[in-house]
């Protein structure tokens, strides 16, 4: 059995898998549909993640450890999101987030 990673391993595991898994980089998933058409805004799931995401890269870059709430508390935004872009079909439903 594998040991469990310390807290600072934990969230760039998480922050790594997001990246692979959500598309925070393309531009058609950064477009608002015909009005009436989105089941949550995409475009604003995908901002909301990728600032999470730019704050604890940059917190972990100066030193700053995330508690277990950050950890569970920034899974959970991803697969809330990852939900959200699943209904949107944005994304298909093959991939999550632990």
């Amino acid at each position: 059995m594998a040991p469990k990673p310390d807290r600072i391993t934990a969230m760039q595991n998480i922050i790594e898998q997001v990246k692979r898994e959500l598309p925070l980089k393309d531009p058609e998933t950064f477009v608002c549909g015909p009005v009436g058409s989105c089941i949550g805004c995409p475009k604003k799931l995908l901002e909301l993640v990728d600032s999470e995401l730019c704050y604890w890269e940059s917190a972990i870059a100066n030193g700053e450890t995330p508690q277990l709430g950050d950890i569970s508390r920034f899974a959970k935004l991803c697969n809330n999101v990852r939900r959200g872009l699943i209904r949107n079909d944005a994304l298909s439903n093959t991939n999550y987030i632990k």
